[in-house]
């Protein structure tokens, strides 16, 4: 890997964690205008895992902590992908997007559909900057 390419990942991150959380604020408003509720675990897990998961990731990748970053960042995704993929398209519950009728519908099908893939692609930066770190720092 070249210098800049490992230089521009740490962006990419970056860009990558500022969508999802414009993305994901979106789909929140979805829910509560489709009123879709979390239970407790639910709101709890979006709130460490999905939210400030990354946001502490992004924290780490602009510091020399950049390995840290990126297996947070990885991690993070990952489970938020997990999460999202399980409630929003294979469990039969209210956030089914086959459940949310009425306005909202469209809003809240597009940003599943749309974290899906910002978290898979989330999960595999971070992967791949915590596998350059590590083969970097001979871990």
């Amino acid at each position: 890997m070249t210098q800049a390419t490992s230089q521009t990942r740490p962006f990419a991150a970056l860009a990558l964690i500022l969508i999802h959380l414009v993305v994901s604020t979106l789909h929140g408003w979805a829910h509560q205008a489709a009123s879709v509720n979390l239970n407790t675990f639910g709101y709890v897990y979006v709130t460490i895992v999905i939210t400030l998961g990354p946001l502490v990731a992004a924290g780490f990748l602009l510091t020399r902590k950049q390995k840290t970053g990126a297996l947070l960042l990885a991690l993070s995704m990952f489970g938020s992908f997990i999460f999202g993929g399980w409630y929003h398209f294979l469990s039969n519950t209210s956030d089914n997007v086959t459940q949310v009728h009425g306005p909202w519908h469209s809003t809240f099908l597009w940003t599943a559909i749309a974290l899906a893939v910002i978290e898979l692609a989330g999960a595999v930066v971070g992967f791949r900057m915590f596998r350059v770190s590590s083969a970097r720092s001979g871990s």
